[in-house]
């Protein structure tokens, strides 16, 4: 297994942050036994700029938090923690290995999840057999409700793939009757776990919503060329792309190449991460995808400053601020049960109430509720729309810009 381990002793070395604790490595040591945080996370590969956005910038803010108040807090006591980080290479087997030495022979205290659908499926077995808790924003399938039963130390944040595809189709519903569109859609979709699922619940809901699917086409993972696909969609006005990072830059600049400019256009997975935006500049501009944010409210700009203070970047508009919130969620879980156990810490993060930067919010369902799941690109960030009834909608603005000439 070509893994590697990093470990991190009380602070974050890798993000230079060791000058700025206030105590001495020694004296951290001497008064409590550190906590060890481990993860395996794909450092490579196809999933890494997916995890290097959303997931493992979340995981060292939190840890540079802990340390800036000399640990995390167990109970009454403040433990230093150690961070034990390992790259799954984007391999769901890889990614197994690494959790079964972070359990067996790291003997991690907190087990934190992968990025992705596949990987989070992968472990999810590991993480429920070994008692920890698996807090992931990053796993969408309509499983996730008999997955909860049977792991139930699992929070699965982004819940069903259903409630990510009906708001995609409410929005062109939304746009079929203010006369954008008409009731003919082209769909694609990521042969893999993540895009079987969310294909499978976007044909239910827009069956339901009267449109009629002209091209329903599966890719392999990996796939840069979607010129062909594009072509089959014709003129079509409405296209959803149930897609990965690396797809869904393919399929916009295989769209723009080609001046496939339909009146609504949905990308998946990417759409709402910055190096996405930066890269597309006045062109994602009303583009639709995963996510959204609530711009306007101050719990969100505060997590947006301290994100791009620790980090040196911006969060995505997505999953990051709910992979926050979780991290915090957890931590003062564990300060009021004064417990590592994840039996316990669970008990306790589904009948407590948290406060995070995402408000007040309530594990109870072990999904994050009132979450954004999709928007739109405006000015570089994702504007949540659906589901309608998401507390801080924000306006839709129809139909697509055309393409900016080059």
């Amino acid at each position: 297994m070509k893994t590697t381990r990093r470990t991190i002793l009380v602070s974050a070395a890798s993000l230079g942050l060791l000058a700025g604790l206030g105590v001495s490595l020694a004296a951290a040591q001497d008064a409590a036994e550190p906590v060890k945080i481990g993860y395996a996370i794909s450092l490579t590969g196809p999933n890494a700029g997916g995890a290097g956005t959303t997931v493992l910038p979340n995981y060292r803010q939190w840890v540079d938090q802990l340390n800036k108040q000399g640990g995390l807090k167990v109970g009454d006591e403040l433990r230093p923690v150690e961070v034990i980080e390992y790259d799954d290479r984007s391999n769901s087997e890889e990614a197994v290995r690494a959790v079964e030495r972070l359990i067996n022979q790291d003997q991690v205290d907190i087990l934190l999840p992968p990025w992705g659908t596949a990987l989070n499926l992968a472990v999810g077995p590991l993480f429920d057999r070994h008692g920890y808790i698996m807090p992931t924003a990053t796993s969408i399938t309509d499983r996730a409700p008999d997955l909860i039963e049977r792991w139930p130390n699992a929070f699965l944040l982004s819940g069903t793939a259903a409630s990510w595809a009906e708001p995609v189709v409410e929005l062109m519903a939304e746009a079929r009757e203010a006369g954008h569109i008409d009731s003919d859609v082209a769909m694609i979709s990521v042969a893999d776990a993540f895009g079987i699922d969310l294909a499978a619940a976007a044909r239910k809901a827009f069956a339901d919503h009267g449109f009629n699917l002209v091209l329903d086409q599966t890719y392999p993972v990996g796939t840069q060329d979607f010129s062909s696909i594009l072509a089959q969609a014709g003129d079509t006005k409405a296209f959803a792309a149930f897609s990965y990072p690396p797809d869904t830059i393919a399929i916009t600049e295989n769209a723009r190449l080609h001046g496939f400019n339909p009146a609504v256009m949905y990308v998946g997975i990417g759409g709402a991460f910055p190096m996405f935006t930066d890269r597309f500049g006045e062109a994602a501009n009303t583009l639709l995808t995963h996510g959204g944010l609530n711009v306007a409210d101050r719990r969100t700009q505060d997590y947006i400053a301290l994100h791009e203070e620790v980090l040196g970047q911006r969060p995505d508009s997505a999953g990051s601020i709910v992979t926050y919130a979780a991290l915090q969620a957890m931590e003062q879980a564990i300060e009021r049960t004064g417990s590592l156990e994840g039996d316990v810490v669970a008990e306790e993060m589904k009948t407590g109430t948290f406060d995070t930067v995402l408000g007040e919010i309530n594990l109870g369902s072990q999904m994050m509720p009132g979450i954004f799941k999709a928007g739109q690109i405006q000015d570089g960030w994702v504007v949540g729309l659906g589901p309608e009834d998401a507390e801080g909608r924000g306006e839709f603005i129809m139909p697509k810009a055309p393409w900016p000439a080059n």
